[in-house]
């Protein structure tokens, strides 16, 4: 079985990948193409171009449209607005590719090592590695939101005093990134393309309708809705108008804390588990010994 499994595989893989890619691969090999280009070119030619041609020829970007454009979505996001749906795609077969060559390696140790049990954990580490992409879009979507909602109150409260000091909205904005520029910080480098954006002379409106879509949050839609409404009105006004929002994002942040502290607490009794497990093991074997 292992042994059907694993030239089937390969055959289906060759096919696939076509004669024309296999000569390019070669010619690659022969040149001596190394390092990380090197590594990135075969990835593209042996895992993402293959799939890719199968993905779009059997239609399953339209057949799971809604999770492809999920996944679209968070890559968007994250990735910032010259991302396509074109690279999209390409991240996806190259998921697939990844996890068909999983299952593949898996049939070929099988085969060779006579252990049909293979076969299965190539599988299940194929299932791993076609989900993985999605899952790791999630997670760090997720953290890219608790980072902009911990310093978001922060970011208000600067705003909050320049405007009250009797400065415009638009400049109190784009001050608010005084020793920040360049930030790594997921907020503050929407917020620095957005002082930019103003200082280009952009409407204050559409910048902060960009903002609020590059964010992609509900503490920063509402943030910004609350400037476009009171900005005008500046001073006292306006500074009573983002108080109570500042009051919410405070607990928010709080509530933030207290749940990463929570799961840093509970990351750290896997390996106590196993740190007892192992001082059982030692305490235990002298006597096994003995018996």
């Amino acid at each position: 079985m292992a042994a059907v499994a694993a030239v089937l595989l390969t055959a289906c893989w060759l096919y696939g990948l076509g004669g024309e890619a296999l000569r390019r691969f070669g010619k690659g090999l022969l040149s001596g193409r190394g390092g990380m280009r090197g590594k990135a070119h075969a990835k593209e030619m042996l895992l993402e171009e293959p799939f890719l041609k199968l993905l779009e020829q059997f239609g399953l970007y339209d057949k799971l449209a809604m999770q492809f454009n999920a996944f679209h979505m968070k890559l968007a996001v994250l990735k910032g607005r010259s991302w396509t749906i074109e690279r999209s795609r390409r991240e996806a077969a190259t998921a697939v590719g990844g996890s068909y060559a999983a299952l593949t390696g898996g049939a070929w140790l099988a085969w060779i090592g006579k252990e049909n049990l293979l076969l299965l954990v190539g599988l299940l580490l194929g299932i791993v590695l076609l989900c993985r992409p999605y899952v790791e879009a999630r997670r760090e979507l997720e953290r890219r939101k608790r980072m902009m909602v911990a310093a978001l109150p922060g970011a208000i409260s600067r705003l909050m005093l320049l405007v009250g000091a009797g400065d415009t909205v638009a400049n109190s904005f784009q001050r608010c990134l005084e020793g920040r520029e360049g930030s790594d910080h997921p907020l503050y480098k929407e917020w620095e393309a957005a002082a930019e954006a103003l200082r280009n002379g952009q409407s204050f409106s559409s910048v902060m309708e960009r903002f609020n879509r590059s964010c992609a949050i509900q503490e920063v839609a509402v943030f910004t809705t609350a400037i476009l409404l009171n900005y005008r009105r500046g001073g006292d006004q306006f500074v009573l108008a983002l108080r109570e929002l500042t009051y919410s994002l405070w607990e928010k942040r709080k509530e933030i804390a207290r749940t990463s502290g929570e799961e840093a607490s509970s990351k750290l009794v896997f390996p106590l588990v196993a740190i007892l497990l192992v001082m059982m093991v030692l305490v235990a074997a002298p006597a096994v010994m003995v018996l």
